[in-house]
């Protein structure tokens, strides 16, 4: 991804591996500060993912998968060091499948090192797909709603949602984003407005409540969001307020579209019923940049993610193609990594 420093346009990820450290773009501290946070063992990588120092499904995993090479250059127990990396943040199935790949890799004899870089050069390649299959979708002058952030940030280079305006966008087609701010933690407002800037896409931040007024003046062509966990019929968890932009789009008959990689596929869970919802801490709610914006007796509740029934879902784009929720239970046949 593009990342401006001091003027100067740079490509960067994320988050990558450096000897037996691993770096981080603190997204915490944007679009204020361009800063990094170096996890040096487990715990820094509990604490990272905890914290969200880095956040989105596919990156997340990627981090699971660093932590796990990083125990086992370290000389630590790579069992244990997978047990305290799954109960970080229970919504993401990439975390699961990347720790089950690493392991799995290990237990084969392949290096440590080589099997996370193996797994993050297959995700980087899997997103570059998305942006690839996605692009023929974006017509010239459309505009695109996208809701949380599900770019480079999220997935350490080209995006889920963000890959396909990317690719539209380096084509030379006209294009404008709508992005929601994503309450409570604005990831729309702080990270997505900060890629696209870095990218030169044009766009505007609405408040997320502003979505249904655009899309029923008929300012909005079609709705991307990325994906936390997919069930087997196509339910699909993801950022809180995704339900809601879904609703609306098939309310005033627009495309609604979701982008992942099959590694946020979970083929174990039949329906959304089943996927465990991660309730993060009211404070998240209560306060706006740690300043209390409620009476001090206020309680909040906050769902991190909610679930988006497949029947609101137009198709899915993912690096084997744009498909139909029918079409997920044949995914299995093909090879993830």
């Amino acid at each position: 991804m593009k990342v401006n420093i001091n003027g100067e346009s740079r490509e960067m990820r994320s988050v990558w591996m450096q000897e037996s450290q691993i770096m981080f773009i603190d997204q915490r501290l944007l679009p204020h500060k361009l800063d990094f946070f170096m996890a040096q063992n487990v715990e820094d990588m509990v604490f990272a993912i905890n914290d969200m120092v880095v956040r989105g499904a596919p990156a997340i995993g990627i981090a699971g998968a660093y932590g796990i090479a990083q125990a086992a250059m370290l000389g630590g127990d790579v069992n244990e060091a997978a047990e305290k990396l799954r109960t970080t943040r229970p919504t993401a199935y990439d975390l699961f499948f990347a720790i089950d790949y690493m392991l799995k890799s290990i237990g084969e004899g392949v290096k440590p090192q080589k099997a996370a870089e193996d797994y993050v050069n297959s995700i980087l390649e899997k997103c570059k797909k998305i942006g690839e299959y996605g692009e023929p979708l974006i017509k010239s002058k459309y505009k695109i709603l996208t809701h949380c952030n599900a770019g480079a940030l999220a997935t350490v280079d080209f995006g889920t949602a963000l890959a396909p305006i990317r690719f539209a966008h380096q084509k030379g087609k006209e294009i404008f984003v709508f992005v929601d701010e994503t309450r409570p933690r604005l990831q729309g407002a702080r990270l997505t407005a900060w890629e696209l800037s870095n990218e030169g896409i044009p766009y505007a931040l609405i408040a997320d409540n502003a979505a249904g007024y655009f899309m029923q003046k008929g300012e909005v062509d079609m709705v991307i969001v990325g994906a936390d966990r997919i069930a087997k019929n196509g339910d699909v968890a993801n950022k809180i307020g995704t339900y809601t932009k879904a609703v609306l789009a098939k309310e005033n008959d627009i495309p609604f579209y979701v982008a992942a990689p099959i590694t946020t596929f979970d083929f174990s869970l039949g329906d959304g019923e089943a996927i465990p919802i991660e309730e993060r801490g009211d404070e998240e709610v209560l306060q706006f940049f740690r300043e209390r914006i409620a009476p001090k007796e206020t309680k909040a509740r906050n769902p991190a993610f909610d679930v988006t029934p497949h029947k609101y879902i137009t198709g899915y784009i993912t690096e084997n193609g744009i498909i139909k929720s029918e079409d997920i239970p044949n995914l299995k046949r093909y090879s993830t990594m």
